[in-house]
C-alpha cells in the first residue's frame, strides 16, 4: 500500500467536511484516509420529519485514488427496495467509469440524494400487515427508520401493552415491584420508541387492505395443516411438547460425573449404557462397584418434603422403588442436607435401614 497520498484527496476531504459537517466520517489505516462514510437523506429542506428513507454510502479509497476507481457500498438502506438499490448502483458505476482521475465522492453523494428525494416514500411491505405502502396511506417512521401503517402500529402497541400487563399479573408482588415499566418498542428491531397512541388510533386502515379479497383456506393450506397436525400428535405422544401430556412432575434423571464422561465418549451406546446402569448389581464380592440409581424416577414430593422438615415417621417403612440400588456414604452427603436431617432417629433410618428415597442420597 502506497504511503503517499495525492493532495487532491486531502482537498476533497476538507470540502466534504465543510459541506456535510455531522453526517461525515473518515476511517484511517496507518494514518492514511481509506474509507469515507456518510448517511444520505432526501432533500426536504427543514422538514426533517418528512425524510422517510435513508442509507449509508461507504466509499473505500484505493491506494492510487483518484487515478483509480474506488469501491462503493450502499449500507443500511431504510425504506428502500432492491430494485431502487440496483438502479443507484448502476448509476454510480457509470459515473465512476466516466470520471477516472477526478475526485468523485461528492458527486456520488449527490446521485444517491437525488434518488432518495425522488423516491421519498417507503418501499416494500409493512412488517405488521404485510401490505405495501401506496398513495393515501397514513404511516409512521420510527427513529430507527422502520415504517408501519399508523393503523397497524397502533394495534401493535395496544397488543404489546396488553401482553405486558398479563405477564405482570402472573408475577408475585415483590417481582412486580422490581419489573421495569412498559416501553413502546419497534416491532422489527425492538428499539425503544415513543408515539401518541390516541393519534395513531385515528388513522384509517391501509388502502390495500380495503380492496384485498377475503381470506380463504386453499387446498394446499389445508393439506399443510393436516400434515403439521400429524407431526404435532407424534410429538405430544412422545412427550416432546412442553406443557402437553404431562401427568405429574417432570421425570428426574440422576447422573454422576462418570455418566457424563461415558455419554461424551460413546454417544451411540448411550441407551444401552443407561439400561445397564438401571440394573442393580448382585455382586457380593465388590459392593463398591454397585451403580447409583440413575432414573428416570418420579420422586414422591410429600416424602421428600417430610424428610427435609425432619419427620422420620413419614419416610419410615416406605420401600425403595424397583431397580433402585441404594448406596449411601456419609462423605457424599451435602452438609446442608445433614443439617436438615439432624434428628438421630432419621439419620439412623437413613444409614441402617435404607428406606429413604434415593433422591435424598444419590442426587448430590
Amino acid at each position: 500500500m502506497s504511503a503517499t497520498i495525492d493532495n487532491r484527496v486531502y482537498d476533497e476531504l476538507e470540502a466534504l467536511e465543510a459541506i456535510l459537517i455531522e453526517d461525515f466520517a473518515v476511517k484511517h489505516e496507518d494514518g492514511v484516509p481509506r474509507i469515507i462514510e456518510t448517511v444520505v437523506h432526501p432533500s426536504t429542506g427543514d422538514q426533517i420529519d418528512q425524510q422517510y428513507v435513508c442509507l449509508t454510502l461507504e466509499v473505500k479509497l484505493s491506494p492510487d485514488y483518484p487515478d483509480t476507481i474506488p469501491e462503493v457500498f450502499l449500507r443500511n438502506p431504510r425504506g428502500l427496495d432492491d430494485k431502487l438499490l440496483n438502479n443507484i448502483n448502476s448509476r454510480i458505476k457509470n459515473k465512476l467509469d466516466r470520471h477516472i482521475g477526478n475526485p468523485i465522492v461528492f458527486e456520488l453523494i449527490e446521485i444517491v440524494r437525488e434518488y432518495l428525494t425522488a423516491c421519498n416514500l417507503p418501499r416494500g411491505q409493512c412488517a405488521i400487515c404485510l401490505h405495501g405502502f401506496v398513495k393515501g396511506d397514513v404511516f409512521v417512521k420510527t427513529p430507527c427508520y422502520h415504517h408501519f401503517h399508523s393503523h397497524c402500529f397502533h394495534k401493535h402497541l395496544v397488543n404489546s401493552r396488553k401482553y405486558y400487563e398479563e405477564e405482570m399479573e402472573k408475577l408475585p408482588n415483590w417481582q412486580r415491584a422490581q419489573a421495569p415499566e412498559y416501553q413502546q418498542t419497534c416491532p422489527v428491531c425492538r428499539n425503544v420508541v415513543s408515539f401518541d397512541e390516541k393519534v395513531l388510533e385515528q388513522a384509517p386502515p391501509p388502502v390495500e387492505s380495503l380492496d384485498a379479497p377475503p381470506f380463504r383456506l386453499t387446498p394446499e393450506m389445508k393439506a399443510l395443516q393436516r400434515s403439521m397436525s400429524e407431526v404435532l400428535e407424534r410429538q405430544i405422544a412422545r412427550g416432546g411438547v412442553v406443557g402437553m401430556g404431562d401427568d405429574g412432575p417432570p421425570l428426574l434423571t440422576i447422573t454422576t460425573s462418570a455418566d457424563k464422561e461415558k455419554a461424551s465418549t460413546s454417544g451411540t451406546q448411550g441407551a444401552k449404557a443407561e439400561a445397564n446402569r438401571a440394573v442393580p448389581s448382585t455382586s457380593a464380592e465388590n459392593p463398591e462397584k454397585a451403580q447409583p440409581y440413575s432414573g428416570p424416577y418420579r420422586p414422591d414430593e410429600d416424602v421428600v418434603a417430610a424428610a427435609l422438615r425432619g419427620d422420620p415417621l413419614a419416610v419410615a417403612g416406605r420401600p425403595p422403588p424397583p431397580s433402585a440400588p441404594i448406596r449411601a456414604t456419609p462423605a457424599r452427603m451435602n452438609p446442608y442436607l445433614i443439617y436438615k436431617l439432624s434428628t438421630s432417629r432419621l439419620l439412623n433410618t437413613l444409614y441402617t435401614r435404607s428406606v429413604i428415597d434415593p433422591l435424598l442420597i444419590n442426587s448430590i
